[in-house]
Parts: C-alpha cells; sequence; structure tokens
C-alpha cells in the first residue's frame, strides 16, 4: 500500500496556493520535498522528471494551470500555458488528457471564477486517480490469486521502470496489484529491473522497501535469463500511451520484457488507467517518441562513499548517443490489460468500449 503521495498543496507564506513535489530526481538518497510557486516550476518540473510517471505528469500539469490561472486567468493565459505544458513531455497522453479536461472546465468561467474552479478541478483529477489505482490494484490482484504457486513458495513478479505510487497520485498501476496482494497476505517478491538510463527501477526498489515489499534489484540485461530459469511468474508494466488496437508506449526496454515473456510463455500484463489509452492513435506508428538529452546516457548520477551526490561521466562528452526514452510493444505480446474497469484483452474490438468513455470525448 502507498505510503504517501509524490504531490501536495499548501500554502506559501504569503497564504497563496502552491505545489509541492517529491523530488524524484533525489531519490533513492534523499527525500526533497520542493515547492512550486508558478506554473513555469511546473513546467521545468514535468520535463526535468523532477516528477514522472504518465498519470503523475497529467496531475501535475493540471496543478501547474491551476498556479496560471492564479497569476492571470485571461484566456490567453488559458491557451498559451495549456500549450507550454502539454508540449514537456510528448509521449505521455495522460497528459494531453488531463490538460484537456482543465481547459473544459475553465474555458466557459469567467476570469474571476477560474481561480478557485482549477484548483478543485486540480484537486478531483488527483482524488480520481487515486480511485482508478486502487481498483487497478484489485482486478491484478485477482491475476495474481490465479497464478500458480508450485509448494506454495511466494509468487514472483517482474516490473519494469516506476509504475507505483511515486508516478500517480494512488497506489500506483503496475505495482497497485502487488501492494493489494501484500495487504491480501499472499506472499510475493518482486524482480525490480534497473531501467537505465534514468534508472527509475531505484525508485520502485525504493518504494518497495517503504512498504516492506520483498524484492530484488536486477540489471536491466538479467530480465531474459531470469524468465529462462523459471524464476518469473508474471511481468506488470505501465503504460503512457496505448494506442486503440492495443499497441502500448513504454519506457524503454520493454519490449525486451515482452518479447522473452512470450518465448518463456509467461504472462505479460500493462496496467494503465483508461486515461492512457487514445483514440486518436490507430497503431504503434501514430505515438510520438520522445528522445531525449544524451548526456542520460554519457553521465550516471550517484552517491560517493562520503554519502555525496556525485555525477560521473561514462563516455567522451562529444560520443554520439541515441537516447530514445520509450519503445512500443505490439499488442500480440500483451497477454491483457488491467484498468480500473476490469481486465481486458489485448485486441482492438476486446478495446473498443474503452474509447466510449466520456473522458476520451
Amino acid at each position: 500500500m502507498p505510503l504517501s503521495s509524490p504531490l501536495r498543496r499548501e500554502n506559501a507564506p504569503n497564504g497563496i496556493p502552491r505545489l509541492a513535489i517529491l523530488d524524484q530526481t533525489r531519490l533513492p538518497h534523499a527525500t526533497h520535498w520542493l515547492p512550486l510557486a508558478h506554473w513555469r516550476e511546473a513546467e521545468t518540473a514535468i520535463r526535468a522528471m523532477q516528477v514522472r510517471g504518465a498519470p503523475l505528469i497529467g496531475i501535475t500539469a493540471a496543478y501547474g494551470l491551476a498556479l496560471a490561472m492564479q497569476e492571470d486567468a485571461s484566456d490567453t493565459q488559458l491557451v498559451e500555458v495549456t500549450a507550454r505544458l502539454a508540449a514537456t513531455r510528448p509521449t505521455a497522453v495522460n497528459l494531453r488528457w488531463a490538460l484537456a479536461r482543465m481547459r473544459a472546465c475553465l474555458q466557459t468561467l469567467t476570469p474571476a471564477a477560474r481561480r478557485n474552479a482549477a484548483w478543485a478541478e486540480a484537486d478531483a483529477l488527483a482524488a480520481e486517480d487515486a480511485a482508478r489505482n486502487h481498483a487497478i490494484g484489485q482486478h491484478g490482484l485477482a491475476l495474481l490469486r490465479a497464478l500458480p504457486r508450485p509448494g506454495a513458495r511466494p509468487l514472483r513478479v517482474m516490473t519494469h521502470c516506476n509504475a507505483g505510487w511515486l508516478a500517480t497520485a494512488g497506489g500506483g498501476t503496475a505495482l497497485a496489484p502487488v501492494y493489494a496482494a501484500r495487504a491480501a497476505g499472499i506472499p510475493l517478491e518482486v524482480w525490480v529491473s534497473e531501467t537505465r538510463p534514468r534508472n527509475q527501477g531505484l525508485l520502485t526498489a525504493w518504494e518497495l522497501r517503504e512498504a516492506d515489499v520483498p524484492h530484488t534489484v536486477i540489471a536491466d540485461n538479467a530480465a531474459g535469463i531470469l524468465m529462462a530459469q523459471g524464476k518469473v511468474d508474471a511481468i506488470f508494466v505501465g503504460a503512457d500511451r496505448i494506442a486503440a488496437n492495443g499497441d502500448v508506449a513504454n519506457k524503454v526496454g520493454t519490449l525486451l520484457k515482452a518479447l522473452a515473456a512470450r518465448r518463456f510463455g509467461l504472462p505479460f500484463y500493462v496496467a494503465a488507467p483508461t486515461s492512457t489509452f487514445d483514440a486518436a492513435c490507430a497503431n504503434a506508428t501514430d505515438i510520438p517518441i520522445e528522445e531525449r538529452d544524451g548526456d542520460e546516457v554519457r553521465c550516471v548520477t550517484g552517491m560517493n562513499t562520503a554519502g555525496q551526490p556525485v555525477t560521473a561521466r561514462l563516455l567522451p562528452e562529444h560520443t554520439a548517443v541515441n537516447n530514445i526514452a520509450f519503445d512500443l510493444t505490439p499488442a500480440d505480446l500483451v497477454t491483457a490489460f488491467v484498468t480500473e474497469r476490469s481486465v481486458f484483452a489485448a485486441e482492438a474490438a476486446a478495446l473498443r468500449p474503452l474509447f466510449a468513455e466520456p473522458e476520451h470525448d
């Protein structure tokens, strides 16, 4: 179960509302709450991955728009700031979805009414996300209960990137079933891949340690051999965008795990709220893929023996680097989607009801 939330509302010393985020670039070595008093600070936090995870990106952007309305609630500000925030991370569709909902709520109101309405709508988005996370956890729990456990040994779940409470406003997506199973007394262990180059797997390890869930961190390239040795029962990952046919965009490295899972006959589940499904994308070729700064690959950040944060250069400055942040997993490699509504087969016909939801209009 989640121990906290990665964002919170608070008031500045002058009494004006602001947002505070748990700076994920400081984890797992330091827990630091960063106040955001201006929408440009929210923009920077999303772009620099001080907040990350598709649902949380959308919610943070919603609060960023609330900060913008506090400063200037004009039509021009509403349009321009929405566009600026939407451009921060192109792959995660939850960002665009949350901003579209905020704009729909605010554009018919007078500027004077927008300030309070913006905060209220952002709060509603956060509360709804937490409820979705809980429902995803319960549907995923049913899948975990159905897995065989020879000799009553612990279930062994593999995950990739971070899709826990640090990536959402509640209990996470891919980790929500893990937390639900833990609460239900089902013994399990989690294989946590590092997820280079941003190493979001270290965030997952931090989360699981805080929640007292047994886990082991592995190098990304060790996933295949663990599956081959029969040491994995199921793979659960999140998603940043899911096309209408079921193709999945998720953190780079996901595709390799899906391929290995298919080879060794293991279930590969994608857990995501319905806001991650994008009817405007027919298939994977329509999903924009973010490419990030090459220094994320050339350099690594960690802690030295004196307990001080340091950045070390792994490659010379001008070494050519391709830093694709996401990869695309075809629908036929996905066993099923775990959403807040139910578990859906990874087929266009089975997914069609999801796109009839009002939030996709």
